[in-house]
């Protein structure tokens, strides 16, 4: 993996840094993304009213914002929420949530993605949509592999400057010039509500530790999950021992049994 520091180094940097990451996420995600963070070694706040959201993106360190369940009143906070990290050279995610499904939410998309998110999180049906491109998705659930969005995500980080995270079967993340596959996590995962929306606000917490990289930032985040994913399920008797497994193996792993466990491969 050719980075400036690994993905091991990288954790323990942002455990250190301790970064506050504002999670604008859907009503079912917050309370596993909130868990996420905090056993990854970060500080969620869950802060999205239009009354202080932009303000709020001030002293965070990075934002994320996910349009799960979006209604009208909260589309305001993320305007604000995404303007202010941009105005402030601050990264900010954006968590594209079945945008296909309707005309709302391709219009909330389609404004926010002229903020220029810094990083893009979907599943392959939702970057294969954001780029133009034929989809499987039905709803939140993608029905096309990972790697099949390969070229759209590519041309979708070249035609935004951002970095794009597709998240499936296998994980990658591309800036358009640089693609790393990261291969692990467990099937257990998509039986497990939110994880998705959850490592969406960790891209954010790698993202605010080391802003000048996100390709490496993002990189990490999917490393961690796929890693720690891969460990829970070994353990696990089903999706309901899985979550609490997830959330120990997040908090338990070091730096170097990461770099250690973690397979990736430049595509």
């Amino acid at each position: 993996m050719s980075t400036q520091s690994s993905c091991g180094e990288l954790l323990t940097a942002m455990r250190q840094a301790n970064p506050l990451v504002q999670c604008i996420t859907n009503d079912v995600a917050m309370n596993i993304a909130a868990n996420v963070l905090l056993a990854a070694g970060a500080s969620p706040a869950m802060v999205s009213a239009e009354e202080e959201a932009g303000e709020f993106a001030l002293i965070a360190g990075a934002v994320t914002i996910n349009i799960g369940t979006l209604w009208s009143g909260g589309v305001a906070g993320m305007r604000e929420a995404a303007n202010a990290a941009r105005r402030e050279g601050k990264p900010w995610i954006l968590d594209p949530v079945a945008h296909y499904a309707t005309s709302f939410r391709r219009d909330v998309v389609n404004e926010l993605m002229g903020l220029k998110p810094t990083i893009i999180r979907g599943n392959a049906s939702e970057i294969l949509a954001l780029a133009g491109e034929e989809f499987r998705g039905q709803g939140v659930d993608s029905g096309d592999s990972a790697l099949s969005a390969r070229s759209a995500a590519e041309a979708l980080a070249r035609r935004h400057a951002s970095v794009v995270a597709v998240t499936g079967d296998v994980d990658f993340v591309t800036d358009g010039d640089r693609s790393l596959a990261i291969e692990g996590g467990s099937p257990l995962m998509p039986k497990v509500t939110a994880l998705g929306c959850a490592l969406t606000c960790l891209v954010g917490a790698f993202a605010a530790t080391v802003p000048e990289h996100p390709f490496e930032a993002t990189a990490a985040a999917l490393a961690l999950f796929a890693v720690c994913g891969e460990a829970a399920g070994r353990q696990a008797k089903g999706p309901g021992s899985f979550q609490p497994l997830f959330l120990d193996a997040l908090s338990s792993i070091g730096g170097q049994l990461l770099d250690a466990n973690l397979r990736t491969r430049l595509l």
